[in-house]
């Protein structure tokens, strides 16, 4: 089969069904889920046994971080083989059966794609920079310096410093939006495009039920390399990528037909899931661009609550407002936490009750229009973790350091038992440390209290499934006043109007009779919310 055959539009009387809409994804960091051999480090197997847990949360799909083969360099985003595992986790026997293992239990399984870049470590690159005339001397952006010396032009690194490495063997320099590690591929190239087709494919043929691609508008570059304009004025961060507007290092406008033919390969497998991760300050057109109609991706997400230092019920309302609710359009996914940002509770949480908060913000996460995701131990409540200088791993955190917050301090090892030595994660030292107080939040604690984040997590996603309003509803209404929030979703015959009070301060309501009360958390009733408080009612 070949990706230029047509693409297959899905029927009409078919849209809206598609198994992803409305799906609850929980998102596995391999390194930090669990250990099978006892060297610190999560695998593939560890994962494959704590599946059962996974599945008891009523998710609908798990989302899977790089298992690639890496330097780690970038711990997985920086691929040496993008058609093997990295000897870390394990196996690609070992991967399925996972995969195996995940369908038997109903789970679909999403894994990472990482179209823009590779490690420096990957054939590919090695015979790229072997000399100007090579077969892939053009499979990566490379570039003659300036007359004085100097890079091509003005681009930025998003770790720091600037997008362009000298290399001696060439004479040139080469693009990397990200480390001098990760090189960037020249997807303007047909044989490059054909290559990471040919990448997709191995995995779909594997069986895998869709992909998460990585920083997929930095997939393409202006070929003429114009220079970025400086940002607006107060718009500078603490890196010099922030001075910039990115206007030619990324987002060129060629990606969507990269992604349509993504789409073609992907429409020769049923049901499979294509969802993008776009950052960046044009990332809510971008997102719209990339998924519009049947022939580019399914879904994308980005940074709006990601990286949010506040919980605000406006900002919930844009995001839920600006996607068009139409079959053509493409559809949200929503994620309050992951690997790159910082545990929303340590963001958002201010005085009050941090059980009362917790739970609130599930119940928001289950009540959004879109696809949604659980990053692993959201459920139990995890916390950002503060990394000591000399155990951080996380290279953009180094580079930066103090003023980058760590993102491995959101990346720290899973805890499946209150008692077990290194709450049960590894019997050796894991590759990060233990969060404080982690230990006491553990899988294994949760699950003897009923009234456990974990179990109500459970609970709420029960009630998501239930209820076709939630799960693939549509938006008819989000107003925001002041930290009182007001979601109402319709579909297949019910209106649900879902209440939280996403402040310090008691708010009053006026519920009325308006239909049965189906959730009511922190106190809740008809004309109260306490702080951090939920009231869902749903009528009929």
């Amino acid at each position: 089969m070949h990706a230029e055959e047509a693409i297959r539009e899905t029927p009409v009387a078919e849209r809206g069904k598609e198994w992803w809409r409305g799906a609850a994804i929980y998102q596995i960091y391999p390194r930090s889920f669990a250990d099978s051999d006892g060297d610190g480090i999560g695998d593939l197997r560890g994962i494959t046994g704590r599946l059962d847990y996974v599945a008891s949360l009523g998710v609908d799909a798990i989302w899977l971080s790089p298992f690639f083969t890496s330097p780690m360099r970038d711990f997985g985003y920086d691929v040496a083989d993008f058609c093997d595992v990295d000897p870390v986790f394990g196996t690609l026997a070992d991967f399925d059966a996972l995969l195996k293992r995940a369908h038997e239990l109903g789970l679909r399984v999403i894994i990472d794609q990482v179209y823009s870049h590779s490690s420096d470590q990957h054939a590919w690159f090695a015979e790229s920079r072997s000399s100007r005339d090579n077969p892939r001397a053009d499979w990566y952006v490379w570039h003659d310096p300036k007359p004085d010396g100097s890079p091509p032009n003005n681009w930025q690194s998003v770790f720091g410093g600037p997008a362009w490495e000298w290399d001696s063997r060439r004479s040139q320099y080469y693009l990397h939006n990200f480390l001098p590690e990760q090189p960037d591929l020249n997807l303007h190239n047909p044989a490059v495009q054909d290559a990471i087709l040919g990448v997709a494919q191995f995995w779909l043929d594997r069986g895998v039920d869709g992909f998460r691609i990585d920083a997929v508008n930095f997939a393409m570059h202006d070929p003429q390399l114009h220079d970025n304009p400086p940002a607006a004025s107060g718009h500078k961060g603490g890196r010099p990528f922030d001075f910039q507007q990115h206007l030619y290092n990324q987002s060129h406008p060629d990606i969507p037909k990269f992604l349509e033919r993504v789409k073609a390969l992907a429409n020769h497998y049923p049901d499979r899931f294509l969802l993008a991760e776009v950052g960046g300050d044009r990332a809510l057109q971008e997102m719209l661009d990339y998924t519009r109609g049947d022939g580019r991706l399914d879904s994308a997400y980005s940074f709006d609550f990601l990286y949010a230092d506040r919980l605000d019920a406006k900002l919930v309302c844009q995001t839920q407002s600006a996607w068009p609710d139409s079959l053509d359009s493409g559809w949200p996914c929503f994620a309050f936490e992951n690997h790159d940002s910082s545990r929303a509770v340590s963001r958002w949480q201010g005085d009050g009750d941090a059980s009362a908060f917790l739970a609130m913000k599930m119940a928001l996460l289950a009540c959004l229009r879109g696809s949604i995701i659980i990053y692993q131990g959201e459920e139990l409540g995890l916390d950002q973790v503060d990394i000591p200088f000399d155990k951080i791993r996380d290279p953009e955190a180094v580079r930066n350091w103090p003023l980058t917050l760590s993102r491995d301090g959101a990346r720290t090892p899973f805890p499946w038992s209150e008692s077990a030595q290194n709450a049960g994660f590894s019997r050796a030292e894991p590759w990060l440390p233990l969060g404080p107080g982690h230990a006491a939040l553990a899988q294994d604690a949760q699950e003897r209290d009923p009234q456990s984040l974990m179990n109500l997590t459970r609970r709420l996603l029960m009630l998501r499934q239930n209820h076709p309003a939630l799960r693939s509803g549509t938006l008819e209404r989000c107003t925001a006043d002041g930290d009182l929030l007001t979601l109402e979703r319709a579909g297949d015959g019910e209106t649900i109007t879902c209440r939280f009070n996403l402040g310090g301060g008691t708010r009053s309501i006026d519920a009325g009779e308006a239909g049965s009360v189906i959730l009511a958390l922190g106190g809740a009733n008809r004309s109260s919310l306490p702080p951090y408080a939920v009231l869902v009612t749903r009528r009929p």
